[in-house]
């Protein structure tokens, strides 16, 4: 509807709809249907982390597929069948973490409560410290 001088194109009050600005078609709507709206740049900036999140899940599942597909070519190696399992499970903790860590960040921000740290960065750098010793072990 084209907007008039009269203020016809603003629609009546709805006590069923959340007042926040697209609040209404967000999901999921336990984070969104609760708080008050953050700075843009926050939530951007948490979107963004996310994004890095998945990113990170996607290199490890790609170094698993790539080290089994190494496997395919030399067999006798067990340690690369264990390689590819783990960085494949990591990548896909890494991946589901990031949602659930997003939303939760997501919510902190919505009732002005403060960010939680990661648990994750942590079991992600004993992961690799312990791929790169089994690497190690399997070329030498």
């Amino acid at each position: 509807m084209p907007p008039t001088e009269t203020g016809d194109d603003v629609p009546p009050e709805r006590p069923d709809v959340d007042p926040t600005p697209g609040s209404v078609h967000r999901w999921p709507r336990w984070v969104y249907g609760s708080g008050s709206e953050p700075d843009a740049r926050f939530s951007f900036a948490n979107e963004r982390t996310f994004l890095a999140w998945i990113r990170t899940g996607l290199a490890f599942l790609t170094a698993g597929v790539g080290v089994a597909a190494l496997h395919n070519y030399f067999p006798g190696l067990v340690e690369a069948q264990i390689i590819s399992l783990v960085l494949v499970g990591v990548g896909v903790l890494s991946g589901i973490v990031a949602f659930f860590r997003w939303m939760a960040q997501e919510k902190a921000m919505r009732h002005n409560r403060p960010l939680r740290s990661s648990l994750m960065m942590p079991v992600l750098s004993v992961a690799l410290a312990v791929l790169a010793v089994f690497a190690l072990v399997a070329l030498v």
